[in-house]
This record gives structure tokens, C-alpha cells and sequence, in this order.
């Protein structure tokens, strides 16, 4: 299923055609919500799997794109920001801010700019895989390109579990 079906979809990808993004997004018949689904439906390492996760700051929206090799150290991320306490977004924060849900947030297309942090670990990977506006929709990209994309800026942000054998599950951010 290469052609876009979901309008969120196919707005997704105009937004990367319009911003000269190399990759076509394509929809999987599976799942690729969290970052061993996209992976194994890819057949790419974990760690090239860019998870767009989404933490509220202040009421703010943050967007981190990390390697789905590990989890996001907020201790971390925190510290880098200089604010007190980042948290994790519920879903309905998630999607008011992004207009997409949890497990299928791409890095653009949001109603409002989002701050955004990525990953330098995703730069250990030729091609970057990240999520297109639904569960089922990905694209290819660059490391360069992501952070072009986004505006973002590069950091560390991961845990330091940096393996392709740990799972980074995109469900975690719904309140608990």
C-alpha cells in the first residue's frame, strides 16, 4: 500500500512533497505504532525507527524524535531545557497540539509550530524512518533532512540503552 488513503495521510505527505523531502511516505498493513512494529515491518533495525514523542512542558508542547533503540531519558531532556518538569503528554494533549495520535504523530504537519528535539543517535543510520500522521504510515528520511524538516535541534536524549534490542513503546505516553 503505497498510495496515501487516510487524509491525514496524504496531508502529511504534501507537507513533505511541498518541503522537498526525498522519501514517499508509504502505509503498512500492520501496525507501526510503536518502534519494534515499524521495525519488523520495514525489516530495519530498531534504532533507525525515528518515535516522535510528545511531553508537555509548562503546558507546552515538546516534540522528541528518538532512536526507538532506547527510551528518552526526561531526567535528561529536562536538564537540557533548564526548566523544572517535563512530562509526559496524554493523549489528548497529543493530539490537540499535533492533530495526530499517539503511535502515528509524524515530525510535521502540526496546527502550530512544536518545539522539537532529535536524536543524534538517529545520525548513526543512512535512512531514518518516521511516523506519517497514522498508525499505519511511515517515510524514509536523513538525519539531516529531519532536522531540516523540523527546525529541531540535535541532542542527547536517550537513556543510553543503545541497542536495537530495546523496545520503545509509544503507548507509555498516555496517562496513566
Amino acid at each position: 500500500m503505497d498510495a496515501p488513503q487516510h487524509p491525514r495521510v496524504a496531508a502529511i505527505s504534501a507537507l513533505l512533497a511541498e518541503a522537498g523531502a526525498a522519501g514517499r511516505v508509504r502505509e503498512l498493513p500492520g501496525s507501526a505504532r510503536t518502534a519494534a512494529e515499524a521495525a519488523q515491518g520495514l525489516g530495519v533495525p530498531r534504532g533507525a525507527i525515528a518515535n516522535s514523542l510528545v511531553f508537555d512542558v509548562d503546558g507546552a508542547p515538546l516534540l522528541v524524535l528518538t532512536s526507538g533503540a532506547h527510551r528518552v531519558d526526561v531526567g535528561r531532556v529536562t536538564a537540557l531545557l533548564g526548566v523544572r518538569e517535563v512530562r509526559r503528554a496524554s493523549a489528548d494533549f497529543v493530539r490537540r497540539h499535533t492533530g495526530q495520535p499517539i503511535g502515528g504523530v509524524a515530525p510535521v504537519g502540526h496546527p502550530a509550530p512544536i518545539g522539537t528535539l532529535v536524536d543524534v543517535e538517529l545520525a548513526r543510520y543512512d535512512r531514518v524512518w518516521a511516523a506519517a500522521g497514522h498508525p499505519h504510515a511511515v517515510f524514509p528520511t536523513t538525519y539531516d533532512e529531519l532536522l531540516r524538516l523540523t527546525a529541531g535541534t540535535a541532542a542527547e536524549v536517550g537513556d543510553g540503552a543503545e541497542s536495537d534490542q530495546a523496545v520503545v513503546r509509544s503507548e507509555t505516553l498516555e496517562a496513566r
